[in-house]
């Protein structure tokens, strides 16, 4: 039997009417609210094609995510730290805590909590690779002499990035959002490099 030439066609249509259904309605209703139920009816398509492709809702929304974001936080070198931090952390800060993207992440977050493989794959696609690249403009910082070379690149990541989840999940976005230039600065402070003892 000869393939119908336009079944990938077919195929990229409903994937792509899927992860746009998804992404709308976590983003409308919040994640709880949706049901893959729904997903399949503002998409156009029968259950079983969601989960021909997906294992669960929370996949679903991982890939609509990811798709979303694309390289949106891509990390800036000017040479000055202090402002490629300010400008990234105030990115990530506007669209995971206040932009559409934020209902989806807090729903997949709290779904791979008890979903090793949904967790699994939020790191890998998601987390990991922000996190590799912070680390690399970090070291590249540190090799210019203009952060510690005491403080683990890890240890910085976590003292950049952890207020901006912390306020996320407790429902302080907005004032997170306001505070990312100041929070730069106030870890700068403690990541200076230290006069030499004479």
């Amino acid at each position: 039997m000869t393939p119908d030439p336009n079944s990938d066609r077919r195929s990229e249509r409903a994937r792509r009417a899927i992860l746009d259904a998804a992404f709308d309605l976590v983003s409308r209703k919040g994640f709880a609210k949706v049901t893959i139920e729904a997903i399949a009816a503002q998409a156009g398509v029968g259950k079983p094609t969601i989960y021909r492709w997906w294992r669960s809702k929370g996949a679903v929304v991982l890939e609509a995510m990811n798709e979303e974001l694309g390289d949106d936080f891509a990390f800036p070198d000017t040479g000055d730290i202090a402002a490629d931090l300010t400008t990234q952390i105030t990115a990530v800060s506007q669209r995971l805590i206040t932009g559409r993207i934020s209902e989806a992440f807090k729903g997949v977050m709290g779904e791979a909590q008890n979903d090793p493989a949904l967790m699994k794959a939020f790191r890998e696609t998601i987390l990991e690779p922000s996190i590799a690249e912070c680390r690399a403009r970090l070291a590249a910082a540190v090799a210019a002499g203009q952060l510690r070379s005491d403080v683990p690149t890890d240890v910085m990541v976590d003292l950049f990035y952890a207020p901006i989840h912390y306020r996320h999940f407790l429902g302080f976005g907005d004032d997170a959002v306001r505070r990312s230039a100041e929070l730069v600065q106030d870890v700068l402070l403690g990541l200076k490099p230290r006069p030499e003892a004479g």
